[in-house]
């Protein structure tokens, strides 16, 4: 049967049609707007009647600046005497309407002390809707849409869901559960001191192995060293209820992560209620009322999935680091965990379709306030503003992103997924204009918009957020789904060892241990029965013999294959036994399918992302070494000796990611766009490997086009110069290269964070230029941007210079160290 969800949303839709005919009738038989409103009015309660739905109705409601003609739960409509509305969004009387809408909502709210982005309004005259809502600060007036089946659909939809309850809102989750509530420092303060007593053996191993996966793509052990005796980590210690001299940074920022990724897991869990299930909501809001025992039981069914697969969600908290707090359990977390179910409760998940454009930067923002902006920059946190994600996008296809379904993305390092949204966004968009029924989009999407971290919490964020943005069509689905986005290195991938007695086999490091997986499990289906059978032989105990049979029947290996095979698997087997005899098992045959992944991501029209800017001497030493046979391949490290020492080996691992991504995961004729530093355009030495615009196997990626933005700051208080790269896998570099130089234009006035690209562009304007090589005979070389004709003046006077700069010696951070040359060495030694 249907969930109740699924069968409204039906309903709405078969109906659609038939309203908005009547509509256009009532508009044609009507002479004035009082004689279309009270028809309009008779249709639109007719149909709450008879889908048994409670409208809480106010006509020609008395407000401070007028009478606004109706309100429905807080929805205000605004009538107007058919044929007034045009299609021309600037028409005048539209926007006088739109003024006097505004004007309504904003009375309404100081009336009734409600919040502005709760309440929607429409205007409409029997032809023509217009929609507006106040979201991120801002008033969102769309352009006039036509009366049909579906904007009239999309009407109910919004006036049905417009229940009581807390708009889930950027704005409000920050205020209830940032670092400023009091909600964030119990539950960090409570997590902070389980983390310091815990006698879990896989606490401290899920700890451990976390540090190093978040080390991988932050730098953070170089970090956390500078950060120890830093003034920000003291305060932010001290908000969170922790003694600042003794605060120890890597267990501070674990428990701060495990708060959030709780925290986002009951939105989901709170979401998936409003788009899936009629008593998903139910369960998670009478959490608080559970005894001890059981309210941890049902967490515990949540952590390991249980609830989310239930809801027809397989793997949303598959590698899942954070659910340790529950080997923990105190009443201190217990308490907390009460308290942020019963703040929780008072939201309404209704605004995910009321003002999903809210949704965009849902948790990006309550990470901003909840990890002060300092902390996370010398972390290497930098969160892709909103309006340069979107001309990010936009740039793979020449100035705007269709959403088309024919075109696979993957984002190999997606953060919190802003960048995966806005592409589900553009798809549902397109698919919506084209007829598409809402199972074919969801499935399209599924197949089509992928993304990798090697983050923890950014992944569950980013998975988070991938729900969010699918919303309704969750509703349509009628099978279990993984979501495509993985825990896992999109850089340094499992590949065969070295040597005669390693060629068989993927090891995989892990911070118990090193794993062997034999290289003749080559396919996704193979990888993942392993992975589901290792766990679920191990919880039951049962014996490796029962264990390689039953391994044998699902693998269907060839014989000669098996035999090759079985010794690795049974030492695997016996590995992963012996952690569960120590209590160190849990999350390990996940990890080991998650990173496989990458192996399997092929063929993709685009990537697109932010890649995480850590220069090669802040990474861990393991990880350099594990990278560098793939900086070599593919010509990155072109100097060596004393040209390293003088600066021109400092790498960022942006660089790398380029060239493996385009290598590995990009069609032929595929586009890549990143955000990344400018240096690898200007420097003599770091970039030089870089501008080879050549792959190791000898494939050309071409730039396409630069965009610079340099010239002011793109992330929230950091002076990084900014660039974004359009690259493309099979063209051959031709210079000049098409440079977009951008600058401000309003002084005095910061682009925020959260501002949409229309209003990056009302406050910018681009210079065109052109790039190309300061040395004609070098084309690695630095690359020297000017006009046109400006241009073709600089390359008739520049030649070589007699003085070459440096950057001098790089000591990494030591002082009173000297690097010396050998010249010649004695023979007495």
């Amino acid at each position: 049967m249907l969930p109740e969800r699924l069968e409204l949303l039906e309903k709405i839709q078969s109906r659609a049609a038939t309203l908005a005919k009547k509509i256009h009738e009532a508009a044609a038989a009507a002479t004035n707007e009082w004689e279309f409103r009270r028809k309009f009015a008779n249709l639109i309660e007719e149909l709450a009647k008879e889908l048994e739905i409670q409208l809480q109705v106010k006509e020609e409601h008395i407000l401070a600046t007028g009478r606004v003609d109706a309100a429905y739960n807080r929805i205000l409509i605004e009538y107007k005497n058919p044929g007034t509305l045009s299609s021309f969004g600037g028409n005048r009387k539209n926007q006088e309407a739109m003024q006097q809408l505004k004007a309504y909502i904003t009375a309404l709210a100081e009336a009734e002390h409600l919040q502005l982005p709760r309440l929607f309004g429409v205007v409409v005259d029997g032809r023509f809707y217009i929609f507006l809502r106040y979201a991120n600060q801002r008033w969102q007036t769309e352009d006039p849409v036509p009366v049909n089946q579906h904007t009239t659909a999309r009407f109910l939809k919004v006036l049905f869901s417009l229940v009581s309850g807390k708009a889930l809102t950027p704005q409000n989750l920050a205020d209830d559960f940032g670092s400023q509530n009091d909600t964030a420092p119990q539950f960090a303060q409570a997590l902070y001191t389980a983390l310091f007593n815990a006698s879990s053996p896989l606490v401290n191993t899920l700890f451990k192995q976390w540090t190093t996966f978040f080390g991988e793509v932050t730098g953070y052990e170089e970090g956390s060293a500078r950060l120890r005796d830093k003034p920000e980590l003291k305060k932010f210690a001290q908000q969170m209820g922790i003694e600042p001299g003794t605060a120890d940074p890597p267990r501070l920022f674990f428990a701060v992560h495990t708060y959030y990724a709780l925290l986002i897991k009951f939105i989901a869990w709170l979401a998936l209620s409003r788009f899936v299930s009629p008593f998903g909501g139910a369960n998670l809001l009478t959490l608080s009322g559970l005894e001890s025992e059981q309210l941890r039981g049902r967490l515990r069914e949540m952590e390991r999935g249980g609830i989310f697969k239930t809801l027809r969600i397989r793997n949303f908290l598959e590698a899942d680091f954070f659910g340790w707090y529950l080997l923990t359990w105190s009443p201190e977390i217990e308490s907390a965990i009460r308290r942020l179910v019963g703040v929780l409760a008072d939201y309404d998940p209704g605004t995910l379709e009321v003002s999903p454009e809210q949704t965009r930067d849902l948790l990006k923002k309550l990470y901003h306030t909840l990890m002060p902006r300092e902390l996370r920059h010398d972390l290497g946190e930098y969160y892709t503003p909103d309006w340069l994600a979107e001309r990010v996008l936009n740039m793979l296809e020449g100035g705007h992103f269709a959403g088309k379904p024919g075109k696979k993305l993957l984002d190999p390092a997606c953060g919190s997924g802003t960048f995966l949204v806005l592409a589900i966004q553009r798809i549902k968009e397109y698919c919506r204009g084209q007829g598409y029924h809402e199972r074919d989009t969801l499935e399209v999407i599924l197949k089509n918009v992928v993304g990798i971290d090697l983050n923890p919490l950014a992944v569950i964020a980013a998975r988070t957020n991938y729900l969010l943005a699918l919303g309704d069509l969750l509703a349509h689905n009628q099978r279990e789904i993984d979501l495509p986005v993985y825990l896992a290195d999109s850089i340094v991938m499992p590949s065969e060892g070295d040597g005669l007695f390693g060629h068989d086999k993927y090891p995989i490091k892990t911070t118990v241990g090193t794993f062997l997986v034999p290289s003749v499990l080559k396919t996704r289906d193979q990888i993942e029965i392993l992975a589901n059978l290792l766990e679920e032989c191990i919880e039951a105990e049962v014996s490796i013999n029962s264990f390689t049979k039953r391994l044998q029947n699902n693998l269907a290996l060839p014989e000669y294959q098996w035999q090759t095979a079985k010794p690795l698997l049974e030492k695997l087997f016996q590995q992963f036994e012996a952690l569960h005899v120590k209590g160190e098992n849990g999350i390990w045959s996940r990890i080991l399918k998650n990173s496989f992944m990458p192996l399997f991501l092929k063929d993709f029209d685009y990537i697109v992302g932010n890649p995480p800017w850590v220069n090669w001497e802040s990474l861990p030493e393991d990880y350099r070494q594990d990278s560098k046979k793939l900086w070599q391949k593919h010509g990155l490290f072109p100097h060596g000796g004393m040209d390293t020492i003088l600066g021109k080996g400092k790498k960022d691992i942006s660089m790398l990611m380029t060239y493996v991504a385009m290598d590995s995961y990009l069609k032929d004729g595929g586009r890549l766009a990143f955000v990344i530093t400018q240096s690898v355009f200007k420097t003599a030495g770091a970039g030089q490997g870089f501008r080879r615009f050549r792959l190791g196997s000898g494939t050309p990626i071409g730039p396409v086009t630069v965009d610079d933005f340099s010239s002011f700051q793109c992330f929230e208080g950091a002076t990084n110069r900014t660039a974004v790269v359009v690259l493309q896998k099979g063209k051959k570099v031709k210079y000049p290269v098409t440079y977009n130089f951008w600058q401000k234009t309003l002084t005095g006035k910061k682009i925020g964070y959260d501002a949409s690209n229309k209003e990056f562009q009302d406050m910018t304007r681009w210079i065109p230029m052109y790039a190309t090589p300061v040395q004609p005979d070098d084309l690695t070389s630095p690359w020297l941007t000017a006009r046109p004709k400006a241009l073709k003046a600089l390359k008739k006077v520049i030649g070589q210079s007699d003085y070459r700069a440096y950057e001098g010696v790089n000591t990494g951070g030591a002082n009173g160290v000297f690097w010396l040359e050998i010249l010649d060495r004695r023979s007495d030694g």
